[in-house]
């Protein structure tokens, strides 16, 4: 199938990557284009969303660049006001703005568990909060949360933080899906398992606690993890957002869609 966005916007906040490579929003904006859809690249590193733009602009496609940092109100706001502005509508929401920081609850401090809940959880909640009354005005919209596998089980690696911020994103995913399904816009929650992406591989403490500070030997460890015996990718990400933003999941809503390889069956 072809053309499953074609007259839809998107905005795609996150939508830089980290480093050189595919983050999970770099690749969704950039699947959003190839599917069809106008696609509004924000990021807090406004080098990272133009790099996006400029991939899509380069295929054909049609993009905007902006930076947000997404944990204000304010910059949201305008950012919301300025999709409308560019593209006239905001049909696909994909929140994909995320921390890892290492510690449980004994050894996490304050300041790192309120900067991961701000970042992971209240990003999404500002970003729903500014984009479903354009939504709700349209009558039609989806709404993808990038959670994590790691909102539903343990996995080997204590971070407090992300666990506890992914696990309320799920709920408020529902909650708000159940809230707004009368509206005709859709909430649904995507749950990475373990991917080979630029921001795991640059997330502090990580490589640490698997592989002694040696990145391939992190790979290498999260792979062995995996009932498939490897881990996944952004593109794994962005075609299963593709899939909630088109129209073939027109009757789903408030489900959690894990990509994950079986990890959570282990």
């Amino acid at each position: 199938m072809a053309n499953r966005l074609e007259g839809k916007c998107a905005l795609v906040i996150g939508a830089g990557s980290i480093g050189p490579g595919w983050g999970n929003g770099k690749a969704t904006a950039v699947a959003f284009a190839r599917e069809g859809a106008k696609v509004f690249c924000a990021d807090i590193n406004p080098a990272a969303a133009r790099e996006t733009a400029q991939i899509i602009a380069g295929e054909g496609g049609t993009a905007e660049a902006a930076a947000v940092d997404a944990t204000s109100s304010a910059q949201l706001a305008g950012l919301v006001r300025l999709c409308v502005e560019r593209f006239g509508r905001i049909d696909i929401l994909d929140n994909n703005v995320g921390i890892v920081e290492v510690g449980g609850v004994v050894d996490a401090d304050e300041q790192s568990w309120e900067r991961v809940m701000n970042v992971n959880l209240k990003s999404c909640y500002l970003a729903m909060k500014h984009v479903i009354p354009v939504m709700a005005g349209q009558g039609s919209g989806s709404i993808v949360n990038i959670s994590s596998i790691a909102s539903v089980k343990f996995t080997g690696i204590a971070y407090a933080s992300y666990y506890a911020s992914k696990a309320a994103m799920n709920h408020l995913t529902r909650t708000t899906a159940a809230e707004f399904a009368g509206k005709g816009v859709r909430v649904n929650a995507i749950l990475p398992g373990l991917m080979k992406t630029p921001m795991v591989e640059k997330s502090l403490g990580l490589a640490d606690r698997y592989g002694a500070g040696d990145v391939e030997s992190m790979w290498e460890a999260r792979s062995r993890q995996v009932p498939m015996g490897r881990m996944g990718d952004a593109w794994d990400v962005a075609n299963a957002a593709v899939f909630l933003g088109s129209d073939e999941a027109q009757y789903i809503t408030g489900i959690e869609l894990p990509v994950d390889g079986g990890f959570a069956l282990r």
